[in-house]
């Protein structure tokens, strides 16, 4: 083969390589094009949303479901307020519960609905008002800390 043959394959190699690179990163980051068509508004107030972030997924006993679209402070309240961006083909009722869960022990967190028992169907721009906020983990290491530590002091 001569250099310029040479040249020409290690020059696709590394196209694809990039190109490759490039998917993967897009996937990681949830930047990818959505599968979704329409969608419809959903929002949801938490006390503390931990390490929730924009395009994080909304998921349904492990499905994606949708997407959060913003997260924003109420300034009356002081609570975070989530807008959820649901798949049009999925209705929730009026009881259905927002929860903020992590994927794994230090994974990616996602809000998880689950559905509830009322006849009423919620419509776009409704507010899930049942809500369980993230749990942080520092929070239950230190308090378990904290704990450990009253006991030594009051056995002694």
């Amino acid at each position: 083969m001569n250099r310029a043959t040479i040249d020409l394959w290690v020059g696709i190699f590394v196209a694809i390589g990039l190109t490759s690179l490039l998917f993967l990163a897009l996937k990681v980051g949830n930047l990818a094009s959505s599968s979704m068509g329409e969608t419809y508004r959903l929002e949801a107030k938490f006390d503390n949303i931990g390490g929730l972030k924009v395009r994080g997924a909304v998921k349904m006993a492990g499905v994606v479901i949708g997407r959060v679209a913003d997260i924003r402070l109420d300034g009356e309240d002081y609570e975070a307020v989530v807008g959820l961006q649901i798949d049009h083909r999925y209705r929730f009722d009026k009881e259905t519960v927002a929860t903020i869960n992590t994927s794994g022990l230090l994974g990616e967190q996602y809000v998880g609905l689950e559905v509830g028992g009322s006849a009423d169907m919620m419509s776009a721009g409704d507010t899930i008002r049942k809500t369980q906020s993230a749990v942080v983990l520092e929070k239950l290491i230190s308090q378990f800390m904290f704990n450990k530590a009253a006991e030594d002091d009051s056995g002694q």
